[in-house]
């Protein structure tokens, strides 16, 4: 089976930085899309950051400039770099991945989550 493990969560003070990683195991014939969502509590669920095959990237606007998003296609993992950090970037963070499983249809893909907590 696919899935897709996040590591990298922790706890960081105000301004610091930290660095999520992700990576997709299983039987996987490609992977299209991989990205990052956030769900802090009380809120929506929401786009942190996301990168195509081509390498083209997209940011939410609340984190432009803080943070960068990366992929390592030979190890099938994404990382977020995240700078400056704020407490309200305090969230599980969740990666998602579009990809086609050997022999399968494209399909989606969630991580567990990872939490991250910015103190002040």
């Amino acid at each position: 089976q696919v899935q897709l493990v996040e590591s990298g969560g922790g706890s960081v003070q105000a301004g610091g930085p930290l660095r999520l990683s992700c990576a997709a195991s299983g039987s996987i014939f490609s992977i299209n899309v991989m990205g990052w969502y956030r769900h802090a509590p009380g809120k929506q669920r929401a786009l942190v950051a996301r990168i195509t095959t081509g390498g083209s990237t997209n940011y939410a606007d609340s984190i432009k400039g803080r943070f960068t998003i990366s992929r390592d296609n030979a190890k099938n993992t994404v990382y977020l770099q995240m700078n400056s950090l704020k407490p309200e970037d305090t969230a599980v963070y969740y990666c998602y991945a579009n990809l086609r499983p050997v022999g399968l249809g494209r399909g989606d893909y969630w991580g567990q989550g990872t939490q991250v907590t910015v103190s002040s």
